[in-house]
């Protein structure tokens, strides 16, 4: 019974349970200005806030220095909503329905972009949060993972019972034992309790530098390369865990099973990167960037507690990913991005972008990679006016279409499709100085996703039991970003 409710905890401790407070593919934060916030659609703007998603349109800047500091807070809800009919064995929640919610902050999501220009160059750099950025903590645990431990609990009690009504009646035949053992469990078996708990924190810090060239007056190129260091930790335990019985009322059978863990995981990456960008008139400006797939291996350093160590040198696969010095792959998929930018007049400014992200080719941990059915795609548009000397109003609208398997989809690691709006305003503050104020939102696609638990019989052995999870999600982002041009 050990070995199978170990499997079930570790699950809960996936790597990949963090909810990261973004908007972007699978593992990539694309907000990474306050400019985003309140026009999404910059991938063909030219401004020092386009660094990130237009880095050769920051060639046609006024020669001097151009900095735009930026701080973000956002927050994030992560609930499943567990129905299996074991959940009614639950002594402190006997609903067969439970709902897991798990809750993510980020306070400071800060980002510096710096460009000089000179003539037909320009350096650029930027520090920035690429992946990840805040906490997810789950104060009771996840369904996935507590619907395999009453299952455990059920079916090992059932066994016991099957096993001495076979042995006190051997004539009886395995429908008969089934009866018999049916109604003894119902008579005998009074339900379980346990006491389970995680919580996952993820920072992927990005350092990009790079240099533009004008090749023309109208056509500019970049190259430059992102240094990604990932920091995450996942800590979290199961115990407690017991089960009640008819012949002790009242007394706790433990199950022998508590697990702890906490990991800390660091990795270093290299992203290559190249952009263009080419006005065509005084009215269009369109371009594209191309990052390249950055490989990305995650080193762990763990504490486990002995009940969990021991299961490690016994082999275990799935908590191997967690074994202190081992690394897990985590590759950050490659990005190729297109948009447009069109100014009917001098003081409006419609834009619509392309990104797609190569999810299929990254490398995850066991190949789960394998699981997403096609790449991430998302489409933006959105449009800025200067009403007035001191002020620009934008706002602005992505929507990122997700196409992942039923077994991708899971409580640990899973996605949403959505639709984002951006309002917001920048405020001219001087000729030198420019204020940046925008607010996201996204709207999720909620899901149902239907797994069939293996739950044998004696007269059955392809029985199973319906595990229904109801996905959903919410996410906001605030910020305040100061743009300069020296």
């Amino acid at each position: 019974m050990k070995k199978v409710l170990l499997l079930s905890a570790l699950f809960a401790f996936n790597f990949s349970l963090l909810t990261t407070v973004k908007a972007g593919g699978l593992v990539t934060n694309s907000n990474q200005n306050v400019s985003f916030l309140r026009q999404m659609s910059q991938d063909a703007i030219i401004d020092i806030t386009g660094i990130y998603l237009n880095p050769a349109g920051t060639a046609f800047l006024k020669d001097g220095w151009h900095i735009s500091a930026n701080w973000q807070f956002a927050t994030q809800s992560r609930d499943i909503t567990t129905t299996f009919p074991l959940f009614a064995q639950n002594l402190d929640n006997s609903a067969t329905t439970h709902k897991f919610e798990g809750n993510a902050l980020a306070p400071v999501i800060p980002s510096l972009h710096v460009s000089y220009n000179k003539d037909k160059w320009s350096v650029n750099g930027s520090i920035s949060l690429g992946g990840g950025g805040g906490k997810c903590e789950f104060d009771q645990g996840l369904g996935s993972f507590e619907a395999l431990y009453s299952g455990t609990i059920y079916k090992t009690i059932y066994q016991n019972i099957a096993t001495n009504i076979a042995t006190t009646n051997p004539t009886w035949s395995p429908a008969q034992i089934e009866s018999a053992a049916d109604a003894q469990m119902t008579a005998v078996y009074q339900g379980y309790t346990m006491d389970s708990y995680m919580k996952g924190r993820q920072y992927y810090f990005g350092l990009s530098v790079g240099g533009t060239y004008k090749f023309k007056d109208n056509l500019a190129g970049f190259v430059g390369l992102r240094a990604v260091y990932a920091t995450c930790n996942y800590n979290g335990y199961v115990q407690d865990v017991s089960y009640y019985m008819a012949t002790a009322p009242g007394t706790p059978i433990s199950a022998n099973s508590d697990l702890t863990l906490n990991c800390d995981q660091t990795g270093f990456g290299v992203t290559p990167i190249l952009g263009i960008d080419y006005k065509i008139n005084k009215h269009w400006n369109v371009a594209a960037r191309f990052e390249a797939e950055t490989k990305l291996r995650l080193k762990n350093k763990s504490e486990m507690n002995n009940f969990a160590l021991a299961q490690v040198a016994a082999g275990n696969a799935t908590l191997a990913q967690f074994q202190d010095g081992s690394k897990v792959a985590a590759n950050i998929p490659a990005i190729l991005s297109a948009g447009a930018q069109y100014s009917p007049i001098e003081k409006v400014r419609i834009m619509a972008g392309w990104h797609y992200y190569f999810d299929k080719a990254a490398k995850q941990y066991n190949s789960k990679q394998k699981l997403i059915d096609k790449n991430t795609q998302e489409f933006s548009a959105g449009v800025e006016w200067d009403c007035c000397k001191w002020l620009t109003v934008s706002g602005s609208w992505q929507n990122t279409r997700y196409d992942l398997s039923d077994e991708y989809m899971n409580d640990l690691s899973f996605n949403l499709s959505n639709n984002m709006m951006g309002l917001g305003v920048r405020i001219h503050a001087s000729k030198k100085v420019d204020v940046d104020a925008g607010y996201m939102h996204t709207f999720y696609k909620d899901k149902n996703v239907l797994t069939n638990v293996s739950a044998p019989s004696l007269t059955d052995p392809n029985r199973t039991i319906p595990k229904i999870d109801f996905y959903e999600r919410s996410n906001d982002v605030f910020g305040i970003g100061v743009n300069i041009n020296l």
